[in-house]
């Protein structure tokens, strides 16, 4: 399965045997490697991979280190500390360690990497949930980081296993790409008071019209830092007293795709200066708003907005 610029693979088989950059060993932190996919990692990689692991020990839990990988066909083994040695596992710990993982991988400039069940051995941990908690994982590494690794494996040894992670993570992955890539997709909106009016766009992209500035959401952005960007990439005005207001989620609301928007009020001083896609931008008072054509539904937004400032 392709998650952009990265091939996910699962398969069944011995981790142990495959030519990657790397293959992970769900490690204690102490990285003692004892029974499971540890002890098949030394026993068939040789016991230089423990002592060098020891050495760089112990770790914190969700941590990873990278040692050599012995007489093994991989050119790393990536100990990634799923639990301590009382061998109990959990959610973040799972989590911390894929991730790390991944960014030891990447920070390594590894084309490819291979991992077993984390946590699913001597952890005890649902195989069901490790598969979905690593597939979340990858998905954010592969859409999200830069220059992602190439090829990333889920390798298990059974076929319970397999077949747990083949419907669980590839399932889950496959739901995110095709059916939340869909929408909706978040935006804000944002009416900006300023010397008795309110700022209004001329947009200078498809939809036409005039408008209320704002615009998506990016990744890893509140919606209130959102509105901060957009109001001066749009207006280059700097607001303040930001407060939501309302937000609407009509399927229609639109012409383009499902959107859903956030509408903050906020405060302004200066005059607005047209940027970003706007072609002009300008203050209005709230009676000349029905002389303008408003797209999306600016038009029932700005009434709301009337009622909204009658009640305070």
């Amino acid at each position: 399965m392709k998650i952009k610029n990265t091939e996910l693979k699962i398969i069944k088989g011995d981790i142990t045997e495959l030519e990657v950059g790397a293959i992970v060993n769900a490690a204690n932190n102490k990285l003692v490697m004892g029974g499971g996919v540890a002890g098949v990692i030394r026993k068939k990689g040789g016991k230089v991979i423990e002592d060098e692991a020891v050495k760089k020990g112990p770790i914190k839990i969700g941590e990873a280190v990278e040692t050599g990988a012995g007489s093994l066909k991989a050119k790393y083994v990536i100990h990634a500390a799923t639990m301590g040695m009382d061998f109990a596992t959990d959610e973040t710990k799972i989590r911390q360690s894929c991730a790390n993982s991944l960014r030891l991988a990447q920070k390594l400039k590894l084309k490819s990497i291979a991992f077993p069940a984390l946590g699913c051995g001597v952890g005890g941990f649902p195989l069901k949930a490790a598969a979905k908690i690593m597939a979340q994982e990858v998905l954010r590494h592969a859409k999200y980081d830069s220059n992602p690794i190439e090829e990333i494996i889920f390798v298990l040894y059974d076929d319970e296993a397999f077949s747990e992670f083949k419907k669980y993570a590839l399932g889950y992955v496959e739901y995110i790409q095709n059916k939340l890539s869909q929408g909706p997709f978040i935006t804000v909106d944002i009416i900006i008071e300023v010397e008795g009016g309110i700022v209004l766009i001329e947009r200078s992209n498809p939809p036409f019209g005039w408008a209320i500035p704002g615009g998506f959401v990016d990744y890893g952005e509140t919606l209130e830092a959102c509105a901060i960007r957009e109001a001066k990439e749009e207006t280059s005005l700097d607001i303040y007293d930001l407060e939501q207001m309302h937000t609407y989620s009509d399927p229609s609301r639109d012409p383009r795709f499902h959107t859903v928007t956030t509408v903050f009020v906020a405060k302004a001083k200066g005059r607005p200066k047209a940027g970003d896609d706007a072609q002009n931008a300008k203050i209005i008072s709230l009676d000349e708003i029905k002389n303008f054509k408003l797209a999306f539904d600016h038009q029932d937004v700005l009434a709301d907005y009337k009622k909204f400032r009658e009640s305070k």
